[in-house]
């Protein structure tokens, strides 16, 4: 028979989170990716190749609806790409299906470094990913810091109320809000373990200007509340708002995105497998 490319419905999630598990990072388990691909506000959840019925490829994806400057804007981030060997020639089928809408802004925010050629043969930018690393420490700090839902519930409003509930239930991100007087900023992170220590990693800032007055109230309550040592803090993040102190971090991947009519300070990373995708 031959290989059939398909949507992946929502039916087909547990044979492709299967499928994941076996053949790209047998680490995350079945479930964990099961989770990660079926987000219920994404129309679409990615592509996959079938022979005689079983899986041996697929392309994950996150679609969203967002609001960029009065303008609802469709936005997409490519996740895992995984074919079998014996089924590579036809791993371009999947990209050209993932990258059809040509009225979509794509965000490519993990691609392995072959991935990234490929990308840039397809009209990929690349990010601006200059970091800095921040030292938490429990710094004497004013204002409040809370990882409470009920508290980021009642506080966060609008828009950022919703990115809140969409990512609520994601695996690898945590939330926070900061407060000083009238004024809140909520924040999204990861914790990854690098070279066996855990850091944090920025994902989204609602108001760079509070999180840059109150970074030592954050690093402090990373540490004592997540025994997280340090934070990885990304420019565009923040807005080129670096927190004091800091250093440079010279070990940022490539980050990238595809689109018809937004700048590079209009992709971030919300919405995408680096919020949904456990590793």
């Amino acid at each position: 028979m031959a290989v059939e490319l398909a949507p992946i419905t929502r039916e087909a999630v547990p044979r492709v989170a299967a499928f994941l598990h076996t053949h790209l990072d047998d680490s995350v388990s079945a479930d964990r990716w099961a989770r990660a691909i079926d987000v219920p506000w994404s129309p679409e959840l990615g592509f996959m190749l079938l022979d005689d019925g079983e899986v041996v490829g697929a392309q994950l994806l996150w679609r969203s609806q967002r609001t960029v400057e009065g303008r609802v804007e469709a936005f997409c981030n490519l996740g895992s790409w995984c074919v079998l060997p014996e089924y590579r020639g036809h791993s371009l089928r999947l990209v050209r299906a993932a990258l059809a809408d040509r009225d979509c802004t794509y965000t490519d925010l993990t691609p392995r470094p072959e991935v990234v050629a490929i990308n840039e043969r397809l009209g990929f930018e690349h990010l601006d990913t200059t970091a800095v690393v921040m030292p938490n420490l429990p710094w004497p700090a004013r204002g409040s810091v809370s990882s409470d839902p009920a508290v980021l519930e009642r506080t966060l409003t609008g828009v950022e109320l919703q990115r809140y509930r969409d990512h609520a239930g994601a695996e690898p991100a945590r939330h926070v809000v900061l407060r000083r007087g009238a004024r809140w900023c909520y924040v999204m992170f990861r914790v990854e373990r690098r070279k066996g220590l855990p850091l944090a990693s920025l994902l989204y800032v609602s108001d760079p200007g509070l999180f840059a007055a109150m970074a030592r109230a954050f690093a402090r309550h990373l540490l004592v509340r997540h025994r997280v040592l340090a934070t990885i803090v990304e420019d565009r993040i923040v807005a080129g708002r670096r927190p004091w102190p800091a250093l440079p971090w010279p070990r940022t991947a490539p980050k990238m995105f595809r689109s018809p009519r937004l700048g590079p300070a209009d992709a971030d990373d919300l919405y995408s497998e680096l919020a949904f995708q456990p590793w």
